[in-house]
């Protein structure tokens, strides 16, 4: 037809199509999952450490769920990372202190399982962070294989790092280290003192050659290399309501409470999941109308051993995230 046009191809059509975006693919980014709470400066320290090396840094974000929306997100933006730095605390006994969500619980094995299998979570793309390698800086958390494999599966990683020892931000001779734990328990509020406690150190690690008292004595990092101890408490608490309070059993003392806890199942099971003496809890019972609540709590006492170069006792060993006799790769 006179003046008309004639019709794109299919050809030219496609080279007029806007240019798909570039994935950029950036070394790392570290989320500082945590604030600071009294004289701990943990988080403070761990922001100063990677700030230092020149990582991107997000300190906003307290749940897997956030972090999980905002990989996500960067996703979204053809971002992905190669590093992706976790830093929360975490202890054998209470799981980690980064939630599942905002609102959520502390994440254990069960509880992240329980939030996924309920939706509670957003799930992670594909592709966002399958070549990525997921670093936890969380204590003692390269002990917990199965809670590490979930969670591997929840961030489709590629590689999840975690060590079985303490990781230590800020310390007087590393900005980075680690330190191998030593665990010792006595009811809250009735220890023994620090002679006494020394000793039951050194019956349960008989070949550690650390001078226990005086580390139970030193609360922060003194001198180089030399263990130092810090502590904080575990509760436990049950709840039974009964027919009557005729049914309910008259629980006197201590003896009587820890005979009654090893009579029941379910509670010699959370202990035996603790492995934590029933004689190191302090052991309270009171009766309210037709209910009897047992409350227990224990303090547990962490000495820590900065580990050293075994070539050279006079310096730390490096964080070296590769490194299978430090950490945990699954």
């Amino acid at each position: 037809m006179l003046g008309s046009k004639k019709p794109f191809s299919q050809q030219s059509g496609a080279a007029l199509a806007p240019p798909s975006k570039k994935e950029v693919v950036q070394e790392s980014i570290v989320f500082i999952a945590g604030f600071d709470e009294g004289d701990n400066t943990y988080y403070g320290n761990a922001k100063q450490y990677f700030e230092k090396q020149r990582m991107s840094v997000v300190d906003s974000l307290f749940a897997i769920d956030e972090i999980v929306k905002y990989l996500n997100s960067a996703g979204e933006n053809q971002i992905r990372y190669n590093e992706i730095h976790i830093v929360s605390h975490s202890n054998a006994w209470l799981g980690m202190s980064l939630k599942t969500t905002r609102t959520g619980e502390r994440i254990t094995e069960r509880s992240l399982q329980d939030a996924i299998s309920e939706n509670k979570m957003e799930t992670i793309c594909d592709g966002v962070t399958s070549d990525s390698k997921i670093i936890f800086h969380s204590c003692g958390l390269g002990e917990n294989q199965p809670l590490l494999q979930e969670l591997k599966n929840t961030f489709k990683a590629d590689e999840v790092v975690a060590s079985p020892y303490f990781n230590v931000f800020g310390g007087k001779y590393a900005d980075h280290y680690l330190a191998k734990p030593y665990y010792g328990y006595y009811p809250t509020a009735e220890s023994l003192g620090p002679a006494h406690l020394s000793k039951e150190f050194k019956q349960a690690y008989p070949t550690v050659n650390i001078d226990w008292f005086t580390a139970l004595k030193t609360r922060q990092e003194s001198s180089f290399g030399k263990a130092y101890s810090f502590k904080f408490n575990i509760p436990v608490d049950w709840e039974f309501t009964f027919d009557s309070e005729d049914d309910i059993p008259t629980l006197e003392d201590k003896e009587a409470i820890m005979d009654w806890i090893s009579e029941s199942p379910e509670m010699a099971e959370v202990l035996f999941k603790l492995n934590i003496p029933i004689e190191s809890f302090r052991w309270r019972s009171t009766i309210k109308e037709n209910k009897l609540i047992i409350k227990g709590k224990t303090t547990v006492l962490c000495i820590l051993a900065p580990i050293l170069k075994s070539n050279d006792a006079n310096e730390y060993q490096s964080t070296n995230i590769q490194d299978p006799l430090l950490y945990q790769i699954l």
